[in-house]
């Protein structure tokens, strides 16, 4: 499934959820950042039953090693819909 989602990624083919994009603008994470994210990411979490569709949690790092979390929806989808992302908080994740 991670390869179904970077190849949306790589042909635009995704949106951002309304908190999402507030949450990216509050964290300063930009979207290279999530594109860098998901390039080099894997799923640590699936949510197949999630209320508002089946999703995923990715755990990604940018280029600059800045580790981030996304939620995103199943590839299945048109376009993938990004719910969430945010920096882990590092006293909470001891080992990526």
């Amino acid at each position: 499934m991670i390869d179904d989602l970077r190849n949306k990624i790589l042909q635009n083919q995704f949106e951002f959820s309304q908190h999402a994009l507030n949450q990216s603008i509050l964290r300063h994470i930009s979207v290279t950042e999530i594109r860098e994210a998901i390039a080099s990411g894997e799923i640590i979490e699936d949510y197949p039953n999630d209320k508002y569709g089946a999703s995923c949690l990715i755990l990604g790092f940018t280029i600059k090693g800045r580790p981030i979390h996304l939620q995103c929806s199943y590839p299945s989808r048109p376009l993938i819909k990004i719910i969430t992302v945010y920096e882990p908080d590092l006293n909470l994740w001891v080992n990526f």
